[in-house]
């Protein structure tokens, strides 16, 4: 995996940029607490399931088990006249014992609903399809409207397993 999985052109605020997804690496662990850092309180809020400031140790955990083929991290990395800085990330856990992937994702506040967060959950899905897993999941709180969104977009139902603050999302991999 050591290929960029997508390539694409998005828009941003200079102009066209290259968007590259591409796992994350050990050497990425300090880019990544910066961009963890840089997030919004309410999209930190979102995607960590509640408050956390630890992001340099939650960084590190993300890219902590890429030994392990069954946990990786993508990074949506936008590139412009040679730069790259980090607007998303996804990070994925296979369950042996459930027979499914885990995931969460976030995308930079500037970059939410232009795409980016679908390709990059679609990416993650090929990768772990690829893996031969066959079942992908996450949960989110029953007031994040937007991941449920970007779920429903992708194909994801509601199991019914969540409670009465969070959603188990659910999604049949096909290979």
């Amino acid at each position: 995996m050591s290929q960029p999985l997508l390539d694409a052109i998005v828009e941003s605020a200079e102009g066209n940029a290259t968007l590259r997804i591409r796992p994350a690496s050990a050497s990425d662990v300090e880019i990544l607490s910066i961009y963890f850092t840089s997030l919004s309180t309410t999209s930190r809020n979102k995607r960590f399931m509640g408050a956390r400031a630890d992001f340099a140790m939650i960084a590190a955990e993300c890219v902590a088990k890429t030994s392990n083929p069954g946990h990786f991290t993508l990074l949506a990395e936008i590139r412009h006249e040679g730069q790259g800085t980090i607007i998303g990330e996804t990070r994925y856990a296979y369950d042996a014992a459930a027979r499914h992937g885990d995931f969460a994702i976030s995308v930079a506040d500037g970059f939410q609903r232009q795409g980016v967060g679908l390709q990059m959950m679609t990416a993650m899905e090929r990768h772990a399809s690829d893996l031969g897993h066959e079942m992908i999941a996450a949960e989110t709180a029953r007031v994040n409207a937007e991941m449920r969104g970007l779920a429903k977009k992708a194909g994801f139902e509601d199991t019914g397993l969540g409670d009465w603050q969070s959603v188990h999302l659910a999604k049949r991999l096909s290979r």
